[in-house]
């Protein structure tokens, strides 16, 4: 789907990403830059067991997703940021996210793994070379260490630390997100002591349409004009007062941003392009001049059309026949009769 496409590129970008987590996790304050952010595969991989306990790949791509290292309080922290475009409302979506972390985490854990029976194969290659044996007890090498049966068994040793994710859907509609924005909303679940064993997973959802316009004035890039364009897109006097209000920015909003009004709005605005930038103000008004001059030009059709029809029945009035009615008319035969009142002929 070409708004699918062109909303993943969008919010791929480091900009436009770094914008959204700043403003979802920080209200707005610029805590993320772009440099900050580290391009991560966003394919992750699960193999659940499937029938007769076979293991049965499952594959989940992001739309995107980077790692963010950030300085809190004099300490640096590392963040895995995933961000979901979403063109039309998704009611599984916490699902969705649900899993995107879950397969995160299972990652990391494999990866620790991993690491550490690489490093253990490497110590019992050392020893082997230098003709130590493996008593199996805590090793004396400062820096390393002996695991035990409950870290040997996970492949998580009791220092590891997972990196967290956090997951945010941005959804480019002018509508509300009507979709449950948790778990437990998507269960029907009355007894309290069920309910309390649950696990609950909220969806972080930006939508437009039920956010107040301070709160998209705290986005920095082009994705504020985006979220404003298409809060107002189906309200005429609003989206105007919007683009007087806004009018500086929206007479420069880069090309990509505009890309992605037209596909989710059903826009089609006519503008010339200059150095990546959109005037966004005069294009609305030229796409409202030409609508005019369309419609103009529709109802002069109109007009010219009913002359004929009533020429064709004052001609028919007086005995003229139809091919000749059709013939000064310019039009065919079958249509002058349909004006006339009879019927076509068949073939």
């Amino acid at each position: 789907m070409k708004a699918d496409t062109i909303t993943k590129d969008y919010i791929s970008d480091r900009e436009i990403f770094s914008d959204v987590f700043n403003y979802y996790i920080y209200g707005g304050r610029q805590v993320i830059t772009p440099e900050q952010l580290e391009e991560r595969d966003p394919t992750e991989i699960a193999i659940p067991y499937g029938a007769d306990g076979a293991a049965v790949p499952v594959q989940k791509f992001r739309d995107a997703q980077k790692l963010c290292a950030v300085m809190t309080d004099g300490k640096l922290e590392y963040v895995i940021c995933g961000a979901e475009a979403q063109a039309r409302i998704h009611n599984a979506m916490a699902v969705r996210n649900n899993l995107y972390d879950a397969l995160e985490y299972a990652g990391q854990v494999s990866e620790a793994a991993k690491s550490h029976r690489k490093a253990m194969q490497k110590e019992r290659a050392q020893k082997q070379e230098s003709g130590e044996e493996n008593t199996g007890q805590e090793s004396t090498e400062e820096g390393k260490k002996t695991p035990d049966s409950h870290e040997f068994l996970s492949g998580f040793w009791n220092e590891d630390r997972l990196i967290p994710s956090v997951t945010v859907t941005i959804y480019f509609g002018a509508d509300e997100w009507t979709g449950p924005r948790s778990l437990l909303e998507m269960m029907e679940v009355d007894d309290p002591k069920v309910k309390a064993c649950l696990n609950d997973y909220k969806l972080h959802v930006i939508a437009p349409a039920q956010m107040p316009d301070e709160e998209i004035g705290k986005l920095q890039s082009s994705l504020r004009e985006v979220l404003l364009f298409i809060k107002y897109s189906k309200n005429k006097e609003e989206l105007d007062r919007i683009l007087r209000e806004n009018k500086e920015r929206f007479k420069e909003v880069e090309r990509r941003a505009v890309d992605v009004i037209e596909v989710i709005t059903n826009t089609q605005l006519k503008y010339e392009e200059r150095e990546g930038k959109v005037d966004m103000c005069q294009a609305i008004r030229e796409m409202r001049i030409d609508a005019e001059r369309e419609g103009e030009l529709r109802g002069e059709q109109k007009g010219e059309l009913k002359k004929a029809q009533e020429a064709a029945r004052n001609f028919y009035n007086l005995g003229i026949e139809v091919e000749k009615i059709a013939q000064g008319l310019g039009y065919a035969v079958e249509t002058v009769k349909g004006w006339v009142g009879l019927r076509p002929e068949r073939n």
